[in-house]
């Protein structure tokens, strides 16, 4: 009798531990993205219902001091996690590492705060979402957990919990106070019960389930150190050396986005930024679902790379391209028949009023989407340090290109820059990965 019940527990085991189907991991993936996406658009629905431009303005102006300052010091340790197919660093290296770069993070935010001259409230919402951003980098750790393992219905669960409450979180403090902070304050407190409710507890999980030195895994004796951070110095020193070149890719990214952002509150107000934003957020519609699939894709695509399969790591990301075109194009067409009635039902009728801006940033996403799976070839490929100064040169570009078009232009001027920039940054993408590709050769 116990022989059978250990064979039964034997077998649920190696059930529940066992890599999810490509299919299912992306349709999960998707249906969480989905959720999570929606929800962050809702947030800007409710700052414009509930509350007017200037306010979206703030929690947008929040975001763009934060996100370089969080994805610089994140190093992109998700992507060099999850194409770990040799297994050369163990989770606690990971977690660790990610524990230091985010006491980092908000030591820089606070300095941002200190010597940018924002002050107030503005500065105290700066620092909640610094700090809501900050528990999230943990909990991503645990996500890339579960993508290297292929169980992204892990990852997926995990959004689809904190979606809904944060949406609910911001929308009743900005109901209930009329301001933006509160509602900031509420997204860090959701965060980090989703960090210590979910993510921890099913890290242990899958952990356990994975655990090679262990026959009798289901033991109640498990050694929670495997869970802890592993304060190994010379592996987080090799670590950092392997993943700076992509936090300063990330960073560049953020600053990608962002850099339009700036000039507008510049030289137009946070008003005209608040409307920026929540229009350009509509190109999130397109990105969840190439996100969801680049997520599904990249542990597979990484070890085509490390087996020298050419023709399957070529034929991969030709499929991702044009999955990326026929959702861009879809985008395009959307905005140009119905930018304006859409504009009007989702936000208020001044946003209606840029209904061509949204064509353009349309536009825009088509771009960027042929970008992200491009970045993700040469991130499979582990080609990490010619990132940086690629991204280096496309920042420069969108600098420029915002410096000349925002100041007479305005808003279509910003949509414009960033269109322009994208298409440099996919010739550059592609002459990177052309020439990991003829590496395989």
């Amino acid at each position: 009798m116990t022989t059978i019940k250990h064979s039964y527990i034997e077998s649920k085991t190696i059930f529940l531990s066992k890599a999810l189907p490509l299919r299912i991991n992306f349709l999960w993936t998707l249906i969480g993205n989905s959720v999570y996406a929606a929800c962050q658009w809702g947030m800007l629905v409710v700052l414009a219902k509930l509350g007017n431009p200037e306010m979206v303005g703030q929690f947008a102006l929040g975001l763009a001091v934060t996100a370089p300052i969080i994805l610089f010091t994140n190093l992109q340790l998700r992507a060099v996690q999850t194409t770990d197919a040799r297994g050369e660093y163990q989770f606690g290296h990971y977690l660790a590492f990610r524990l230091i770069t985010s006491f980092l993070a908000l030591t820089i935010i606070l300095g941002v705060i200190g010597l940018s001259g924002y002050r107030g409230q503005m500065a105290w919402i700066i620092l909640a979402i610094g700090g809501a951003k900050v528990v999230e980098s943990v909990s991503d750790v645990f996500h890339g957990l579960f993508q290297r393992h292929e169980r992204l219905d892990r990852a997926a669960r995990s959004l689809m919990l904190k979606g809904p409450l944060s949406l609910l979180a911001l929308g009743f403090g900005v109901w209930q106070t009329g301001e933006v902070l509160w509602g900031t304050v509420g997204l860090l407190a959701v965060w980090f019960l989703i960090l210590v409710a979910y993510d921890l507890p099913n890290g242990i999980w899958l952990l356990k389930l994975k655990n090679p030195g262990e026959r009798d895994i289901t033991a109640k004796g498990f050694n929670l150190k495997k869970i802890q951070p592993c304060w190994e110095w010379r592996e987080l020193c090799s670590l950092a050396w392997l993943a700076f070149p992509l936090g300063m890719v990330a960073m560049l990214i953020s600053l990608n986005s962002n850099i339009p952002r700036y000039f507008i509150e510049s030289f137009r107000g946070t008003r005209e930024l608040g409307i920026y934003a929540a229009i350009a957020y509509l190109m999130a519609a397109g990105g969840m679902v190439i996100n969801a699939l680049d997520k599904a894709v990249t542990p597979r695509q990484a070890n085509y790379y490390a087996e020298g399969n050419k023709k399957a790591f070529i034929t991969l990301l030709v499929k991702l391209l044009g999955i990326a075109s026929f959702v861009g194009l879809g985008g395009v067409l959307v905005a140009a028949l119905a930018g304006r009635p859409l504009l009007t039902l989702i936000y208020r009728p001044e946003y209606a009023e840029h209904a061509d801006i949204l064509v353009m940033l349309m536009v825009a996403g088509w771009v960027s989407y042929m970008n992200y799976f491009l970045g993700a070839g040469m991130t499979a490929a582990r080609h990490f340090r010619i990132q940086l100064p690629l991204f280096i040169m496309v920042n420069l570009s969108l600098t420029f290109f915002s410096y000349t078009l925002i100041p007479p232009y305005g808003l279509w001027g910003a949509a414009l820059a960033v269109t322009l920039t994208g298409i440099v940054q996919m010739v550059l993408s592609s002459l990177v990965v052309f020439r990991a590709i003829r590496r395989l050769a």
